[in-house]
């Protein structure tokens, strides 16, 4: 989003085209990313349980912040208005949500607490309240003014300073304190490994593989919001020290990588073990055994080839009684 409202100025009418169908491109992915992980929350109830309740938030608040980054604003005045502080408040809950998700995991796996689900309800106020007082801050001093598709905010310091307070600074914070959380359970888990090694003659080379695999995802989680807005950052600050020059190759990175936020945390976060094994269940339910073939290994049922060699022997027997009933 805020890539999205600094972009603009110091640009030619064909860059802003070209950022255009950038943003509407990646925000699209991200938009079909995220409504798919909210379908998939509502649809199976396996999935409805308090880790992946977190995962559908993130993905709800990506989604509404994905559909505003497409709609844009074709006009001045109060729509214009709604529609950036939309974006704004959706983006930034986004990114809050990413740390209610490192917290349930700190606290669960560093500090053996079992309490999480009983603060549910401080997670709200703490996402939706910060994200409310942050975009209403941003009113401040910040006058929207109409550029293309999109609302763009007041090209003067103090406005780039409210902005930079009220979205980068809340996002940086965000982001180290999820590094820094992820690093913990990471480490505790490892040295947890270590000792039950050390114990024992004979480790499980599978669940070996297993857990490092899930710990390697975690690791990836904080680089989400790094990659997100890297690019971004380093364009606001660029804006900062020459407000005048606009570098088209960097807008187009920040605008890119920004809208693809949603797309990432989906995969990340919410296309798990759980999710596909819940799409595998329906798949083997719904589809007919003729589709198994054409869909990829990764997406048939892992029954699948224990079901097909139960149809053949099923009709080699049928095969060979309709044989016996003809000799006879």
């Amino acid at each position: 989003m805020s890539a999205v409202l600094s972009a603009g100025g110091g640009l030619t009418a064909g860059d802003r085209s070209i950022l255009t169908a950038i943003n509407t491109g990646a925000s699209s992915l991200s938009f079909v990313g995220s409504t798919f992980i909210v379908l998939c929350y509502c649809l199976f109830k396996e999935l409805r349980k308090f880790s992946f309740k977190l995962v559908f938030y993130l993905a709800l608040s990506d989604m509404l912040c994905s559909f505003f980054l497409i709609v844009g604003d074709p006009s001045k005045g109060f729509i214009c208005d709604a529609q950036g502080y939309t974006t704004h408040f959706f983006c930034v809950a986004s990114f809050l949500w990413t740390t209610t998700i490192a917290f349930t995991l700190h606290r669960t796996v560093v500090k053996h607490k079992t309490d999480v689900e009983d603060l549910e309800a401080m997670f709200h106020l703490y996402v939706w309240g910060t994200s409310l007082v942050v975009t209403v801050i941003r009113s401040f001093g910040n006058n929207h003014s109409h550029l293309g598709p999109w609302c763009w905010t007041q090209t003067g310091l103090k406005g780039k300073a409210v902005h930079f307070l009220t979205f980068y600074a809340p996002l940086w914070g965000a982001i180290l304190y999820n590094g820094f959380t992820y690093f913990q359970v990471i480490r505790m888990l490892r040295n947890a490994r270590r000792m039950a090694v050390g114990m024992s003659d004979r480790v499980d080379q599978f669940d070996n593989r297993a857990e490092l695999k899930v710990l390697n995802r975690w690791g990836y989680y904080p680089l989400i919001l790094i990659g997100s807005w890297a690019f971004g950052t380093i364009n606001r600050i660029h804006d900062f020290i020459e407000p005048g020059h606009k570098i088209f190759w960097l807008s187009a990175l920040d605008v890119g990588t920004a809208a693809l936020m949603g797309l990432f945390n989906s995969i990340a976060y919410g296309f798990n073990s759980s999710v596909r094994k819940a799409i595998h269940e329906r798949l083997e339910l719904f589809l007919p055994e003729r589709i198994y073939r054409w869909l990829p290994s990764n997406l048939r049922p892992k029954n699948h080839h224990l079901i097909m060699h139960q149809q053949q022997q099923q009709q080699r027997s049928e095969m060979v009684s309709l044989k016996t009933e003809e000799q006879q």
